[in-house]
């Protein structure tokens, strides 16, 4: 079979950078209705890899595509489906890919939106349209900018008439309704569902993953689902900013070299503040973060295992870290116990 050609990655809009990926299937998106797909089914639509395509890979249905493609429709309407998203979100815009579908693509597709927390919608739920039918071409990328600030919980994509997606992502800012949590409660306070991000552009080095997958639930399923930077050539150490979902105390910490066995760090420390919604922005954020207080003196740190480290430094309530990693290498998590404070 010849090889698979590997679809190259393109340079989206800000959006694509600073929001994650709602409709990412290794994080929990799912497909959960869908017109038809008989060419290629709904689960690799949501694949975070990069799309690919094999000349000579056929099945019982025909030629093998990567991504969502319903059949030649021969009846009036068009072919929809719906996702649930990864974690509720606040939406801020959509890349439609159609990578290597290039005579069946569909001509348009539209986004419409809804925040069902309870159960999961039908197609007569109480859609919010954010991208109207907007034009598509072949084996390109369709970036669409959403302006809404309510969130939702699920996306309905729609293609005119019919056709095929190599991917649907959804990017957006998790939202978590702090209300519904019990008071006191400890939790990971940099945990993505909970809305904790990486404070974008403020790390050392990401060449071989950013520091956003520290956050994402779970153990990592291999040595590229985590933070892990070049090795490094000359003095210091490496370094990125991650915000928390919510301002806490921290009470306890997890550090999970997963996987990293060769080229996990030495050694890590955490710094912390508490930054006030003005002060996170940009440069002057990460020059602050070099005299920020320590909350966990440097603890070093083996390969492929779990470390809980529960003797911190009191620093009172905290917003920001910025994790040290002594000096380079790979981390799979981190987590931050801690209660939420107003």
């Amino acid at each position: 079979m010849t090889n698979a050609v590997v679809a190259p990655l393109v340079e989206g809009p800000d959006f694509t950078r600073q929001g994650l990926n709602l409709t990412d299937g290794s994080l929990g998106a799912e497909v959960i209705r869908v017109t038809d797909e008989f060419f290629a089914s709904r689960e690799r639509m949501l694949n975070p890899e990069q799309p690919v395509f094999y000349p000579d890979r056929y099945d019982e249905h025909g030629k093998w595509m990567d991504g969502w493609e319903t059949r030649r429709r021969r009846t009036t309407g068009h072919d929809w489906c719906i996702v649930r998203l990864a974690m509720p979100g606040v939406l801020m815009g959509v890349d439609f890919d159609t990578s290597f579908f290039t005579g069946n693509f569909p001509p348009a597709a539209s986004l419409e939106a809804c925040f069902s927390p309870g159960g999961e919608p039908d197609e007569h739920g109480d859609w919010q349209p954010l991208v109207p039918a907007t034009e598509l071409k072949g084996n390109e990328h369709r970036f669409c900018a959403i302006d809404c600030e309510q969130p939702f919980t699920h996306v309905r994509v729609q293609i005119f008439p019919d056709g095929g997606l190599a991917r649907l992502r959804v990017y957006g800012k998790p939202f978590c309704d702090w209300s519904t949590l019990a008071a006191g409660q400890s939790l990971n306070l940099l945990a993505l569902e909970y809305g904790a991000d990486q404070v974008d552009q403020a790390w050392s080095d990401a060449h071989y993953g950013e520091p956003r997958k520290l956050l994402r639930p779970g153990r990592g399923i291999n040595m590229g689902d985590g933070w892990e930077t070049r090795r490094r050539r000359e003095p210091g150490n490496d370094w990125c900013i991650l915000a928390l979902g919510h301002k806490g105390i921290a009470e306890r910490i997890e550090v999970d070299t997963a996987h990293f066995k060769g080229n996990f760090p030495a050694a890590c420390s955490i710094q912390a503040a508490c930054v006030g919604s003005n002060e996170g922005i940009g440069r002057s954020l990460i020059t602050q973060s070099m005299f920020w207080h320590t909350l966990l003196d440097a603890q070093p740190l083996t390969a492929d295992s779990i470390h809980e480290f529960s003797e911190l430094n009191d620093l009172g309530p905290i917003t920001h870290i910025r994790f040290n990693m002594i000096p380079d290498g790979g981390v799979s998590r981190v987590r931050l116990f801690g209660k939420p404070v107003s």
